[in-house]
């Protein structure tokens, strides 16, 4: 039989007659309700037609695909839990690589037409080394971007068969793997998305669909236990023995909400980026039916609900502690983060546009927009920081009571740093890392800026400025590798202090100042976004001068990002896929549209009547109080 026959008979067993012989579950006690509810979405769904992982000559040699792995205990006794969870992978590559012949002993996958070929037949395509600089550099980036597909599909992770996800790191020679053996929402994000722009879906669609039966359902007041709506920060597949059969093991799904991780934070920014991929596949795919589903709606409220909750806050943005997102050890991010606020934004854009029409959401839709009203001003007016505002803010006055005071936070000059002062350029701005009562972050966190030009949080003209800020100060954001996740990095005593001399996080490393590959991908949507390409090109001639070589580290050490970071594992997964969705947006720079959000015509005028002069001494009365945001 062959490949694509296999495939297709076993989607169309699994997905109609096939429903899990074991619940995704957590492997503490086990919920029956979400037991039963993770079997019936799965008996209920018919089969659909999708685009399979297009790697005949890999996979052809494992007959073995259309087998769950649920099998008797005697067949795994002598097999560790990764490998009898899908590290038959790297067997196929290796016996793909014996068979097929590749240059250095690797075996190299290239993509044409849709179909998988090897890499030896591409390369007889590319001409020979000639005197010509940018003919040699399109060879060279070939073959980084032929190793990186076939590092992709190493990484690939499976779950009876179908493949739900890509584990963080995959070193082989790592023996301390810590939790990087596991998938992880954000780190997926990048991988689901190169999947994506190459037309691959089911890896995508299984991926949205298996964590959303991971997410929390249980409403809860224990302080130990995963609120409503809460999705994992990051799940492994583990194989156990079956239920009531010594003589038999079942596959499950452990999810870590952060009750194992350092630090124990929950994930504040997994189900964020949860909706983004979720709109993304069915922009992608143009499949609807996954969003439209009754489950993947219900999910989305839940997500929304959780953000969108009252609590003692006065702002529009969403109170976070340090540690819940990228950046997730003690940075002193807590409270207001750019990073979370620019994913909110987008989740609440994507979640709007993806929300289906009924009485049950009415009310969810509107605080949504209201919502997105407020925050937008919020961002817009307080976080941006370009010469003429820190002008302002150098004359600010102090310990103004009045509603229509101009310092409303009780903004100190001094809080001005001295790097700031000579460091900001004439041309271009940024938004600021955090804002709360009397205290302004103004390092440059990277992740928050380029999600503000993806999702428009940031204007045209704000999106445009904190371009020219990376051009004007490309030697200390991008230097020998992009991109800075911070700048500047903490030092001395405020290191101390802020981090709690935290050993990794040491000055331009790690979170702190460190440089992490997996940016660029964030950095081209927005350079295509804003037609300014040129930037992304650059910096990924910087990336493939080395990122290979080295192969594909987590970050870079020190100011200009000259060394591997010196706990930075390798072989890091959004590091190979965040350059590939890069690569793939620059070939076809249309794909990107599937990523932003246009700007709302009505959030921009109100935007434009908040800072309208007539408009900015309102004074506050019974009906401004009803408001549900707050400028």
């Amino acid at each position: 039989m062959s490949f694509n026959a296999t495939t297709k008979l076993y989607a169309q067993h699994f997905y109609t007659t096939s429903p899990f012989t074991s619940p995704l579950r957590k492997s503490t006690k086990v919920d029956q309700k979400r037991s039963l509810h993770a079997r019936s979405w799965w008996i209920s769904e018919k089969p659909h037609n999708f685009t399979k992982i297009n790697l005949s000559q890999l996979f052809q040699s494992r007959n073995r695909f259309t087998e769950c792995h649920c099998q008797r205990a005697g067949d795994t006794a002598n097999l560790s839990h990764d490998k009898a969870n899908g590290t038959w992978v790297k067997d196929a590559v290796n016996k793909a690589s014996q068979v097929l012949g590749s240059p250095n002993g690797q075996s190299a996958i290239g993509f044409e037409n849709g179909s998988a070929k090897h890499g030896k037949e591409n390369m007889r395509a590319i001409p020979e080394p000639t005197k010509d600089l940018q003919t040699k550099k399109r060879r060279e980036g070939s073959l980084v971007e032929e190793e990186a597909w076939r590092l992709l599909i190493e990484s690939m992770v499976y779950y009876c068969g179908s493949p739900v996800g890509t584990i963080a790191a995959n070193d082989p020679l790592d023996s301390n793997k810590l939790n990087y053996d596991q998938v992880f929402i954000r780190d997926f994000i990048p991988s689901g998305i190169a999947f994506l722009l190459k037309g691959e879906y089911e890896i995508v669609r299984n991926f949205i669909l298996h964590t959303l039966q991971l997410q929390s359902w249980e409403k809860t007041m224990d302080c130990h236990s995963p609120g409503q709506g809460l999705m994992p920060a990051s799940f492994k597949v583990r194989t156990v023995p079956l239920d009531g059969d010594e003589n038999a093991t079942e596959e499950v799904l452990d999810p870590d909400f952060g009750e194992a991780a350092i630090g124990r934070v929950a994930p504040v920014d997994s189900g964020l980026w949860w909706i983004i991929l979720l709109r993304a596949y069915g922009k992608c795919s143009g499949d609807l039916s996954v969003q439209e589903r009754i489950d993947v709606q219900t999910g989305i409220k839940m997500i929304l609900k959780l953000c969108l909750a009252d609590g003692f806050d006065m702002f529009p943005t969403l109170l976070v502690t340090d540690g819940s997102c990228m950046i997730d050890r003690r940075m002193g991010i807590h409270g207001h983060p750019l990073e979370i606020e620019a994913l909110y934004y987008s989740a609440l854009m994507c979640a709007r546009e993806m929300l289906t029409p009924e009485d049950g959401s009415a009310d969810l839709i509107r605080a949504m927009h209201n919502r997105l009203i407020a925050l937008s001003f919020h961002i817009r007016e307080y976080y941006w920081v370009d010469m003429k505002k820190l002008n302002e803010i150098y004359r600010y006055k102090t310990e103004e009571y009045s509603y229509d005071a101009v310092n409303k936070f009780n903004i100190y000059p001094d809080q001005i740093p001295s790097w700031l002062v000579d460091w900001m350029p004439t041309k271009g701005g940024y938004l600021i890392g955090n804002l709360q009562p009397a205290h302004m972050d103004f390092r440059f966190f990277s992740l928050g800026n380029l999600w503000s030009i993806v999702s428009s949080l940031a204007t045209t003209n704000q999106s445009h400025a904190i371009l020219d800020l990376i051009e004007a100060k490309w030697s200390d954001l991008v230097a020998g590798m992009p991109l800075k996740i911070c700048y500047p990095a903490l030092e001395g005593q405020e290191w101390r202090i802020i981090t709690g001399s935290d050993p990794k996080n040491t000055p331009w490393s790690y979170h702190n100042g460190g440089s992490w590959p997996t940016l660029l991908w964030q950095l081209t949507v927005a350079c295509i976004k804003m037609n300014r390409p040129e930037i992304a090109e650059r910096a990924i001639e910087v990336v493939e001068k080395r990122i290979s070589a080295d192969k594909w580290p987590e970050y870079y050490d020190t100011k200009s990002a000259r060394f591997i970071g010196k706990q930075a594992r390798l072989y890091q997964t959004w590091s190979i896929a965040g350059y590939l969705v890069a690569k793939l947006l620059l070939q076809n720079p249309e794909l990107a549209k599937t990523l932003w959000s246009e700007e709302d015509p009505e959030i921009i005028n109100a935007f434009n009547c908040m800072v309208d002069p007539a408009n900015a001494r309102r004074k506050r009365g019974r009906k401004v109080l009803k408001k549900t945001y707050i400028i």
